[in-house]
C-alpha cells in the first residue's frame, strides 16, 4: 500500500472510532413509508426521538426504535460511558432502496400485472452534542 493510501486509511479508522453507526438492511417495507417516520426524528436528541417513535402508530416506527436503541448500545460500548440525556443527537439517518421482489398478479382476460415488493436499507448515525 502506498504511503498516501495508508495515511487516508488511518485517518478513516481514527474517525470511525468516534462515529456511532447502526444499520438495518433488507427491511421489507417500502422506502417511502420508512422515510415518513425517519423524517420525524432527523436531527432530534436521542431520548426525545425514542419517545416520538414509541408513540408513533406506523409499523416502521417499531423497527426504527429498535435501530436507535442499537445505535445507543454501540455508543455505550465504543465510548465506555452510559448515554445521558441531552448528550447525543441523531446526526444523519438515511433510507435507501433495497432489493425489489418482482411478483405477478393475475389480471382479467389472461393478462398479468407486475407487483413490486420493495425493501430498504436504513443507516443511522448518532453523535455527541459538543459542549463548546
Amino acid at each position: 500500500m502506498s504511503r498516501r493510501k495508508e495515511l487516508v486509511a488511518n485517518a478513516r479508522k481514527e474517525e470511525m472510532k468516534t462515529t456511532f453507526i447502526a444499520r438495518l438492511r433488507n427491511v421489507p417495507t417500502s422506502p417511502r413509508k420508512m422515510r415518513l417516520v425517519a423524517d420525524l426524528i432527523r436531527g432530534k436528541e436521542v431520548f426525545k426521538a425514542l419517545n416520538i417513535l414509541r408513540f408513533t402508530d406506523k409499523e416502521a416506527a417499531g423497527r426504527l426504535e429498535k435501530l436507535l436503541k442499537s445505535a445507543i448500545a454501540n455508543y455505550e460500548k465504543k465510548s465506555g460511558s452510559t448515554a445521558q440525556a441531552d448528550e447525543l443527537f441523531i446526526k444523519t439517518i438515511m433510507v435507501d432502496s433495497g432489493a425489489m421482489l418482482k411478483r405477478i398478479s393475475a389480471a382479467p382476460q389472461g393478462r398479468a400485472h407486475r407487483i413490486h415488493k420493495r425493501s430498504n436499507h436504513v443507516t443511522l448515525v448518532i453523535d455527541e452534542i459538543s459542549k463548546a
